[in-house]
């Protein structure tokens, strides 16, 4: 078959996936915004947009303030962490590779724990700042760390991202030691666990910006990702500069996953799992794979956060839901990446 007739059924075939996911997404939010301890009917919201003098002021009060926000955040969420994930393993070669390689999620985590024994359990904006300085503040001693030993390939990213986890680690375990078991360590552990139950409309708005500086960011500088993707050699002798070029994407992620996990919390597994669903359907590595891996976190985002409104009778953490969904997916990707080898 000619090469050009073979372009024309992979875009066929890519124009025909991406709608389908579209779908997806649009389905689960549209059941996103409808259910919860308050339900909304199809109606109501009809009537809402409709202005209709006959719905509550409760209803309008529940859907625009909490649910609509919630999950605008769910898919923001979702898409960010896929796409942050897909672009750690592209860049680092690493199908393991996650948002919290580069410490990303560990300095957010001492972060929002610093706010909750200095400020308040309750203080949740504060949280979110203390969350989101910490994650950047990490991430930039991981480029500190790596420069000081001289060394700019991946490995000494990766390393340097281990080190600082580690240290972040000891911090939170320490700062747990130290806090009141009653309270603030309740809060440090449900916060650890993460949840969507609290977005608002004024904190999704307030990070908005951010992940949307990000998101914009990483889609700007797609080929350059993919190139990176490549040996070091080959990426210098098509005129890739590699260090600046990884150090803005590794910027640009880390603003990404830190203007999300900030007010949502830990969300484990999404941008692990989600770039390797992207990859076994696709079956290749690009930037329609980075998209894809965008849609599919937000798919699982938005899946489990309206099962942890209907399975049980208060919300449970939605990592514990993603964590269910993400480990299944990750074996069966082991296996079939093994079975390709042995091949």
């Amino acid at each position: 078959m000619p090469e050009k007739d073979l372009l024309k059924i992979n875009r066929k075939k890519s124009t025909l996936l991406f709608a389908v996911m579209t779908a997806i997404i649009i389905v689960l939010a549209a059941v996103s915004l409808c259910v919860g301890k308050y339900n909304i009917s199809f109606e109501e919201i009809s009537g809402m947009f409709a202005s209709s003098s006959d719905i509550p002021d409760m209803t309008y009060q529940v859907f625009f303030t909490l649910r609509l926000p919630r999950t605008l955040m769910a898919i923001t969420a979702g898409a960010g962490l896929g796409l942050a994930g897909a672009v750690y393993q592209t860049i680092f070669k690493n199908p393991l590779a996650s948002p919290n390689l580069l410490g990303v999620s560990g300095g957010a985590n001492v972060g929002a724990a610093l706010a909750i024994l200095m400020v308040s359990s309750s203080a949740t904006v504060t949280i979110a700042a203390g969350s989101f300085i910490g994650g950047i503040i990490a991430v930039l001693c991981v480029l500190i760390l790596a420069r000081a030993v001289n060394m700019n390939s991946t490995t000494s990213f990766i390393l340097s991202g281990i080190v600082i986890n580690a240290i972040a680690g000891a911090i939170i375990m320490s700062l747990k030691y130290f806090a009141d078991p009653m309270n603030e360590l309740a809060s440090i552990e449900y916060w650890e666990m993460g949840t969507l139950g609290n977005i608002t409309l004024s904190k999704f708005l307030s990070v908005l910006p951010l992940a949307t500086v990000g998101f914009i960011g990483i889609i700007i500088l797609r080929r350059q990702i993919e190139l990176l993707s490549l040996n070091d050699n080959e990426s210098r002798s098509l005129g890739l500069r590699l260090k600046p070029i990884r150090v803005a994407v590794l910027l640009l992620n880390t603003l990404l996953v830190a203007s999300i996990v900030c007010v949502t919390g830990l969300i484990s597994f999404v941008g692990l799992v989600a770039p390797h669903i992207s990859k076994l359907i696709l079956k290749r590595t690009s930037s329609s794979g980075l998209a894809l891996s965008a849609m599919t976190g937000a798919v699982i985002v938005l899946g489990a956060d309206i099962l942890v409104r209907i399975v049980y009778t208060s919300e449970i953490p939605i990592s514990i839901l993603t964590t269910i969904i993400g480990v299944p997916i990750l074996i069966v990707f082991l296996k079939l990446r093994r079975k390709g080898e042995s091949r």
